[in-house]
This record gives structure tokens, C-alpha cells and sequence, in this order.
């Protein structure tokens, strides 16, 4: 079976959990001996090598394009003005809406020139790709919903375009993929989607078996490790730090990221007298991120609504603890790790020094949470989306 993928992040271009999802299913995909045509947006000024045949089942197809990973209306006017101040194509939408209608465009001539059963989706940027894929061939429209416009604004400020394209492709969509029945709920409830139009297909992981690093260190860290956005609650990291060094002064508090409260983080860790205690390590990539998990005493996940959080695999894969939000698809597929509400910072603080402080509790969480880690692998997702894709033929 022929499947064409749109997407709008993959690796080496990726900055989050997606392009890392969307590379482990079309690989899982390769080995249940499907032929997967991935479509990505590409800035005509960033040539790359990784262009090429990914393995004999695995082909990627570029769209010339301004769009990038987690994007907003603001941000992709900052990237248009740089564009502007050189010479480039003149090709691009004036605003983040006409772009994502021309890269939807633009998928109309790969779907004519493309052999494909299958159209499948991820997310809201490419929404209008794949129904335009759809209505040139008449092929089934599956769409992958990795996260809503509620879980990147909390409720708050919905942007309303975001939120008619997101319903538009879902109303169009023969099937759609949630991460997560905490997501699958959230389409339910604030979509109008009939929950049996919606299948679960939980992420995985699929990161180097043998990464060994040397890290000599004295203090206790403790490690958030994402965008530094609303929807991650790195603010309730820092309330959090803020009780724990009132047990102990010595323990650090690595954050690693970057995004739009970047600022606020670094002011509010000043504000709250912490910020001798607060290192901030910027954007991590490849080798990096898992040097900072073997770094860590303990990883926390702090999200205010994470669909999935694929992180949280990672730490436990890498022998580090997690203590994860209970608004978050992953709590409900794992069990060695410790648990809270995103809001209750008093019962996050505790569970960070419990973790620290109780060598019996920190060596379980590391031991039991490695072994529960290896249960997770790209095979099974992509065997229950092709599954998927066999029912709608």
C-alpha cells in the first residue's frame, strides 16, 4: 500500500515531538512494508542532504515554504520581514493563513504526479493539503491530531482561523488519528467529532540503544526539557523549584528550551530569589537532549495540556525519573513514574524531594521506568495505522 504523508516538520528540521513522531511512524510504517511519500515544507535557503530515499519504502517530497515548526501568526510575520530585508523568491503567503493555503496548493500538483492509496495527515497546517489531496483523487483522508489549538493556548485566546481549519479537516477526514484519549476527548468536546469517527494510536520512541555518557556532577538536578510555552507550564516549574529549595538550597533546576515565555522564565527565576539556583541551557538537539536525561535526578513534565509527551519516554529510556502532569496522553500509558495536577505545585514540590530524598523511591522509578520504557516502540502504532488505512479501502 501507497501512503502520501504531509507533514511540516522532520528531522534534522524539527524542534519538537512531532518531526520525532512523524520519523518514527513512517520508519515503523517502512517495516510493515509501506510505501510512504513524506511531503515537507522547506526554505528555499536551507539546502540539506537529507533529502534523499530514507530506506526503499521511505521517499521525502519538499514544497517550497515559510512554514515551520509551531508557528504563530506573529512569528511567521517575523520570518516573512527577515525574507524581505534579501533577496528571496516571492513566492510566499503575506500572512500564515495564505501560506498555509498555498503549501495546500502546492500538494495539489504532488498529488497529481504522486501513486498513492492513502492520504494521511498530521496536524492543522496540513489539513488543507489533504483535502485538497482527497478531492483531486478521491482517495481516503486520514488525519493525525498530535495536539488542538486548546492544548497550545490553554483555552485561552483560541485563535478562531486555526480552530475552523482544525474542524474543516477533521469534518473532511474519512478517520481521525488521536494521540491520546485525553486528546481524543478534547476533539469530542470542543470539535463536535462523533468519538467513533476517532481511533487511538499512543506515540513511542525510537532513540539510540547505546549512548553512554561520563557526567560528574555533586548537586541533585532537577530537569524541565521543552518549549518554553503556556502549554508546557515551565512557570509551575519555577513555583515548584521555588518551595523545593526551601528544603534544600542545593539542589539546580536545568531548564532546557526555548519559546515565547523565555523571558518571563528568567525574570520570574530573579523574581522569586531562585535564580542562582535556575541554569538555563537554550535549545537542545541530538546527543544533547539525552546527555541532559543522564544529567538529571529526576525529569518533570509539568504540562498544562500535553496530548501525548514523548519526553517523558525518553527520560525513562534514558534511567532518569519523571514526575509527569496528569493532563498529559502519556499518564495514561504509563505507570513507574510519579504523578500530579499541573496546577498543585505544593504536591509537585513534595514529589520532587521525595524523589531526591528517598534512595529506595528514586532507584524503583529508575529501574521499573527503564524496563516499562522498552514496551514502547514504533511497531505497534504503525501496525494499528495501517489497520486504519485496510478499513477504509
Amino acid at each position: 500500500m501507497k501512503v502520501l504523508m504531509f507533514g511540516w516538520e522532520f528531522p534534522p528540521y524539527s524542534s519538537g515531538g512531532l518531526g520525532t513522531a512523524c520519523y518514527g511512524l513512517t520508519k515503523g510504517l517502512s517495516r510493515q512494508n509501506m510505501e510512504v511519500t513524506f511531503v515537507v515544507p522547506y526554505d528555499v535557503e536551507i539546502e540539506s542532504d537529507f533529502v534523499k530515499l530514507l530506506s526503499t519504502n521511505i521517499k521525502i517530497k519538499r514544497i517550497k515554504s515559510l512554514l515551520q515548526p509551531y508557528l504563530s501568526s506573529a512569528s511567521y510575520s517575523t520570518i516573512l520581514s527577515k525574507k524581505k530585508k534579501r533577496p528571496f523568491p516571492k513566492i510566499y503567503g503575506e500572512t500564515l493563513f495564505e501560506e498555509v493555503y498555498r503549501y495546500g496548493e502546492a500538494a495539489k500538483e504532488i498529488a497529481m504526479e504522486e501513486d498513492f492509496d492513502i492520504i494521511h495527515c498530521h496536524d492543522w497546517l496540513t489539513f488543507k493539503a489533504g483535502i485538497n489531496a482527497k478531492e483531486l483523487s478521491g482517495k481516503p483522508l486520514v488525519v493525525h491530531v498530535h495536539a488542538t489549538e486548546f492544548d497550545r493556548t490553554g483555552g485561552h485566546g483560541v485563535n478562531q482561523q486555526v480552530y475552523d481549519t482544525e474542524r474543516g479537516g477533521m469534518e473532511k477526514a474519512d478517520r481521525i488519528i488521536a494521540v491520546s484519549n485525553y486528546t481524543k476527548q478534547k476533539i469530542v468536546q470542543h470539535y463536535g467529532i462523533h468519538p467513533d469517527k476517532i481511533i487511538v494510536v499512543h506515540n513511542a520512541i525510537e532513540i539510540p540503544e547505546e549512548i553512554h555518557f561520563d557526567i560528574n556532577k555533586q548537586d541533585k538536578v532537577v530537569l524541565f526539557l521543552g518549549r518554553l510555552t503556556l502549554q508546557k507550564g515551565p512557570d509551575y516549574f519555577l513555583y515548584a523549584a521555588k518551595k523545593v529549595l526551601g528544603y534544600d538550597p542545593h539542589i539546580k533546576f536545568i531548564i532546557a528550551g526555548s519559546g515565547d515565555m523565555e523571558r518571563f522564565i528568567i525574570e520570574k527565576s530573579a523574581e522569586l530569589g531562585i535564580s542562582s539556583n535556575v541554569l538555563f541551557a537554550g535549545f537542545l538537539e541530538g546527543n544533547d537532549v539525552y546527555r541532559a536525561y543522564r544529567m538529571a535526578d529526576l525529569y518533570v513534565m509539568p504540562s498544562v495540556s500535553e496530548p501525548f509527551g514523548l519526553t517523558a519516554l525518553e527520560s525513562m529510556r534514558s534511567g532518569t525519573p519523571v514526575l509527569i502532569s496528569n493532563q498529559s496522553g502519556v499518564s495514561e500509558v504509563i505507570t513507574h513514574c510519579l504523578k500530579a495536577d499541573f496546577w498543585d505545585v505544593n504536591d509537585i514540590a513534595n514529589k520532587i524531594v521525595a524523589a531526591l530524598k528517598y534512595s529506595e523511591l528514586h532507584h524503583t522509578l529508575k529501574e521499573h521506568g527503564s524496563l516499562e520504557s522498552h514496551r514502547f516502540n514504533w511497531n505497534e502504532p504503525a501496525k494499528k495505522c495501517v489497520d486504519i488505512y485496510n478499513s477504509l479501502m
